[in-house]
């Protein structure tokens, strides 16, 4: 007996820790989906919004409950307008009806470094019912209103979902995640990568899934009160000598507000050992350009950063069984900074490119290659292109001023640069030296 006891209590623990294995196992509730999409911001939501177009299934995973902030410029381009108007006309209709979530906005400011202002106002091509070619929100709103515009006859949303593993097998993407204290094991046959400049998807498939020439670093603010704001709330991008390459922006909110911030490239900060907050702050109260427009402006909560992913050049954004949306698929415009015009239609062309793959029973690299990455680089790729020279001639501060100058004494230069920011054939002029020589000899 003496020695039974002890035979006993070993077996009844390793009984137990079975059970227990069995238990949780059992507990794992399994689904199958003919497209998993990992992120609910507007790359997922766009992704979802074109699969329910085309009446594909599928499941959507996001680690954050909405509504929720997302750390951002506010900023909303044509090419949001885009996309939202080919799914539905109506939703921009609403978008403008609603003054205190939404500021239509005209067009843009630049701001040489030697503080001369060039005002480009946007195309006056709007459709009935559109009050302006773009807007300005806050994130925590636009996101949410996208968010409310999943269709959930065809999508199924797991908020405040924990990613645990994404595996790759057989032909299948495995995604296994925890919500609520439940756990689930997700099997389909591609997934999409939503989840922005940390993508856990970009990690598990793509060997080299950093690219640390392309990231910037962003910081953004509200204040309320900022004064001098363009009458037909025209978002401004001051090239201002303290943040250079970068540039410090002005983009007016509803309700008197301004998301203020400023952007620069990593490696910058690194080599020049720069306190991006103390930059910031310190042009806000210094520069003679801005700081009297902040006199009587209150910062309103913090001051918060984000990593920026930038198109700086063209890289793998899909392979065998997955496709990178946003900034997963690192495409904020290098110049402007703007990411979710990019991201919603990276969404809309990742779900043609899913509904291609579906009808071919095809979902490996080499056919997303094809019916996605150079669709995509096709539409976008110049334009990419463009802005990440423009980002590098903000290095050269004298050329700004050179341009803007000679714009400021010649109407016909100024609606020529003007037009370059709507007509891309002419925006790739930027790039060539015969444009500033042509400048340069008044022609």
């Amino acid at each position: 007996m003496i020695l039974f006891c002890p035979f006993v209590a070993i077996r009844k623990i390793i009984f137990q820790a079975f059970e227990t294995i069995i238990l949780a196992a059992m507990s794992v509730q399994k689904m199958n989906t003919p497209v998993v999409i990992i992120g609910a911001g507007p790359a997922g939501v766009g992704t979802s919004i074109y699969l329910s177009l085309a009446g594909i299934k599928h499941i959507i995973i996001e680690k954050e409950t909405f509504p929720r902030d997302k750390v951002c410029g506010d900023a909303i381009s044509g090419k949001s307008a885009f996309v939202l108007r080919k799914a539905n006309p109506s939703w921009l209709h609403d978008i403008f009806k609603q003054p205190e979530n939404f500021t239509p906005s005209n067009g843009i400011i630049f701001v040489a470094p030697n503080g001369k202002a060039l005002e480009i106002p946007y195309g006056d091509n709007l459709k009935p019912g559109e009050l302006a070619a773009g807007f300005t929100t806050p994130r925590m709103v636009f996101d949410n209103y996208l968010f409310q515009k999943i269709n959930r006859e065809y999508a199924t949303v797991f908020e405040g979902s924990s990613l645990t593993s994404i595996t790759r097998s057989e032909g299948k993407v495995q995604v296994q995640f925890e919500q609520n204290g439940n756990s689930y094991e997700v099997t389909s046959p591609v997934i999409v990568g939503a989840d922005g400049d940390k993508s856990a998807v970009r990690k598990n498939f793509l060997n080299d899934h950093t690219s640390p020439k392309a990231y910037a670093v962003g910081l953004r603010a509200y204040y309320k009160g900022v004064e001098g704001l363009h009458e037909k709330n025209y978002i401004e991008l001051h090239f201002l000598p303290e943040v250079l390459p970068g540039y410090f922006w002005i983009f007016p909110l509803p309700n008197g507000m301004a998301n203020v911030g400023v952007g620069i490239l990593s490696e910058t900060i690194r080599q020049k050992k720069i306190n991006l907050r103390e930059q910031m702050l310190k042009a806000i109260e210094h520069n003679p350009t801005i700081s009297k427009r902040f006199k009587n402006a209150t910062l309103q909560g913090k001051i918060q950063g984000w990593g920026l992913p930038m198109g700086m050049e063209r890289q793998p954004v899909s392979g065998d069984q997955f496709l990178l949306t946003g900034d997963a698929a690192s495409l904020i415009d290098p110049f402007s900074g703007e990411g979710v015009g990019n991201a919603l239609y990276s969404g809309m062309l990742a779900a043609y490119a899913i509904q291609a793959a579906q009808e071919k029973n095809d979902y490996s690299s080499t056919f997303f290659k094809t019916a996605y990455d150079d669709v995509l680089y096709r539409r976008l790729g110049d334009e990419l292109r463009i802005s990440a020279t423009l980002q590098r001639l903000c290095k050269y501060p004298w050329l700004f001023n050179f341009v803007v100058n000679k714009a400021h004494k010649s109407p016909s230069l100024s609606k020529t640069i003007s037009c370059m920011f709507t007509d891309m054939d002419l925006r790739d002029q930027l790039r060539k030296p015969s444009f500033y020589i042509k400048i340069l000899m008044n022609r």
